[in-house]
């Protein structure tokens, strides 16, 4: 994963079709490909397969296309969290090694999925995105969840990418989630996971530091000088959302002399790419001034009517999130995110639809326990 060339927004989207080619494919044409991998015998994984003769349609014969994949209903988490992990991997990719990740547990149990190929694209299509910010190489401080979770593998594998160091600190979200969930508090904890931070930016002096927008607030009070100040070029952030104000905040008192990257997404959809604003367009209301695009064909993120979940709204109105992963990892047809958002058009790095000013949907975030991941 070396870079062919110096990497401009102006090249990027091309240079990632060039680099991931399977993100020049076109949606009906992968669709297609993707429901012969899952559903044939020889390839599927268990969990499909098992799966075909109970759907009422056959996948390889129905789905023609994207807009088909509708026949699937809603996916339901449920299933997910009850499948063995073997039975989710493909059997075309058996004679290959694999890892399980699980997803945090903010809406109830983990789930838990595959990867034997989805990281790499990942780690490929970011890195891409920071060798035309810039920052591509040096040490990395990951002050991200560890352990089962794909954040951790991801940053480790980006650092590989260019022989950086990674400097992990101790960091299970779970335990903040069962805290608040027993009525505790988390401030402990997070106190913990700051003061590793700290020891690590005094003593490392990383390029980047990967973490949740909820650290990179707790991290910001109780830095003693400015963060840039410690060798970091970049921050880059995932996992929970953050408020307008609280963004500015960020920007205004605590992150000069360096970059804020953001993505939206979680381990089951992957990461939607930051795009900046566009000069001379308005914001979005309540938006942090980016918008959040979800490369195609490998995802797609659709803004739906939350009382009708198949309509599609127009750009500018708020709605809830509903995403389509078709990875050869992971297929997950119309999986209702517990999002809401305002959609957007395409914008000039990535030109195809995106989201905006992300915040909790509030009729499916009355169990949902954020925590700070």
């Amino acid at each position: 994963m070396t870079a062919d060339r110096q990497v401009t927004f102006g090249t990027l989207h091309n240079t990632l079709r060039r680099r991931v080619p399977e993100l020049a494919m076109d949606i009906d044409t992968w669709t297609r490909r993707m429901m012969r991998w899952h559903f044939e015998p020889e390839t599927g994984s268990p969990f499909w397969v098992t799966r075909r003769p109970s759907l009422g349609f056959d996948p390889l014969k129905d789905i023609d296309g994207f807009a088909a994949l509708e026949l699937f209903g809603l996916f339901d988490k449920a299933e997910l969290r009850a499948a063995r992990a073997r039975d989710l991997r493909p059997r075309g990719y058996q004679d290959r090694p694999f890892r399980v990740f699980e997803t945090g547990g903010t809406t109830g149990a983990p789930c838990r999925i595959v990867n034997v190929t989805r990281l790499a694209y990942d780690v490929e299509i970011y890195r891409t995105v920071l060798e035309a910010r810039g920052v591509t190489g040096g040490d990395v401080l990951a002050m991200t969840p560890s352990g089962p979770h794909a954040y951790g593998h991801f940053v480790e594998g980006l650092a590989d990418s260019w022989n950086g160091a990674v400097y992990a600190i101790d960091f299970d979200p779970r335990w903040v989630k069962t805290a608040l969930r027993s009525g505790g508090e988390a401030e402990a904890y997070t106190g913990h996971l700051v003061d590793q931070t700290l020891n690590l930016l005094s003593v490392e002096r990383p390029a980047l530091l990967f973490t949740t927008s909820r650290l990179l607030l707790e991290l910001a009070m109780r830095l003693p000088r400015p963060l840039h100040t410690y060798g970091v070029r970049a921050v880059c952030t995932g996992g929970t959302s953050c408020t307008a104000a609280e963004a500015e905040f960020l920007r205004q008192e605590h992150l000069a002399g360096l970059q804020w990257i953001d993505t939206y997404g979680n381990t089951l959809v992957g990461h939607a790419l930051q795009a900046d604003a566009v000069p001379g367009e308005p914001d979005v209301p309540g938006g942090t001034g980016c918008s959040y695009h979800l490369p195609p064909p490998f995802a797609v993120m659709k803004v739906v009517d939350p009382s009708d979940p198949w309509r599609e709204l127009p750009v500018g109105q708020r709605g809830r999130v509903r995403v389509t992963t078709l990875l050869e990892d992971l297929f997950l047809p119309n999986l209702l995110e517990r999002d809401s958002a305002i959609r957007t058009g395409p914008h000039p790095w990535f030109p195809w639809d995106g989201v905006a000013a992300v915040q909790p949907f509030l009729e499916d975030s009355a169990g949902a326990v954020e925590g700070v991941y």
